[in-house]
């Protein structure tokens, strides 16, 4: 199957349980349990889909129930799946949801965390035939730096959504990225570790434009940096000599009014929509496809659930609102 977009990631079957408030250390509450299809891979894969790119997912899954459930889904969702298989069982995640959308995560990484070089190097004309490949750091960060590595020399745009805020990463990685997609709490760990700047991540959305302009700038020169700031937006922040099509080298867009139920999985929904905007329509300025990604996002919070919450939504259906 030829595919616009080519997202490499992770599968996790989610574990999610919903209470009116988070749990704190050594407290037993109760909640309201429910399970359902995750990792933060396939939810962009998903989200990619349905807003209206055709889409390969690349993973690693175990022999198991969850694997089962990562390719029926795929299938009925209408995107390609190609597994690594594995040994280890298939990814999983421990989420807790509060009653404001707010939300906790554990991951158990399982198949997640074997998928290989070899398998990258096999999908290497898949890779190379993509125009835009996504990525993120719930797999192995030397089998992500390879995939990108491939489809950059390809000429495919390449995306690093650059979660969770704890994984490794190196500034040689970082650069293999046309676009890191980082949010706050990413993209002040990514300053301390690659640029030495600490800065609180609570205090990243405050920051003026040309300081946060300044600061992203620093952490990539070359590459575009688009920095969510969940309920405050999206902050954007481009090389001077490459603007993708904007007029301005940096801007912010304003998060879009919805009635949020369920937050977990509004950055996957954002980086999968993102990705689809660009595949199907690359000489638009970047900006309509930040635009395209907030909505898109906004919508997905008014579900509960991640993948399950994608809204089937695309570029043409938010042109004709």
């Amino acid at each position: 199957m030829s595919s616009s977009v080519v997202v490499i990631g992770s599968f996790n079957v989610d574990h999610v349980w919903r209470c009116e408030s988070l749990p704190a250390p050594g407290a037993t509450i109760a909640g309201r349990y429910s399970t359902g299809p995750g990792g933060k891979g396939f939810n962009q894969a998903v989200a990619a889909r349905r807003a209206g790119a055709p889409t390969t997912f690349l993973c690693a899954l175990g022999n198991d129930a969850g694997g089962a459930m990562a390719r029926g889904l795929a299938e009925q969702d209408g995107f390609a799946l190609t597994a690594e298989a594995s040994s280890e069982p298939t990814g999983t995640g421990g989420i807790y949801v509060d009653s404001r959308g707010r939300n906790t995560i554990v991951i158990g990484p399982g198949a997640n965390a074997a998928l290989s070089l070899d398998f990258v190097e096999q999908q290497r004309a898949l890779l190379a035939g993509a125009k835009v490949v996504l990525a993120q750091l719930e797999s192995p960060v030397e089998t992500i730096e390879a995939a990108l590595a491939i489809a950059r020399e390809a000429g495919a745009t390449t995306v690093l959504n650059v979660a969770p805020a704890d994984a490794p990463s190196s500034i040689g990685l970082l650069k293999l990225a046309d676009v890191l997609t980082p949010n706050e709490t990413e993209f002040a760990a990514l300053l301390g570790r690659h640029v030495g700047e600490r800065v609180d991540a609570n205090d990243v959305a405050a920051l003026d434009g040309a300081s946060l302009h300044a600061l992203c700038r620093k952490l990539v020169g070359n590459g575009t940096v688009v920095v969510t700031l969940g309920s405050v937006g999206v902050f954007v922040s481009h090389a001077e000599e490459n603007l993708r099509g904007d007029t301005q080298p940096y801007y912010r867009v304003g998060a879009e009014q919805v009635q949020v139920l369920d937050t977990t999985g509004a950055g996957d929904a954002f980086n999968g929509a993102l990705v689809a905007s660009i595949a199907q329509d690359p000489e638009a300025a970047f900006a309509r496809h930040v635009r395209f990604a907030n909505q898109f996002a906004g919508r997905s919070t008014e579900k509960e659930g991640a993948a399950a919450a994608m809204p089937h939504f695309t570029p043409g259906d938010a042109e004709n609102k």
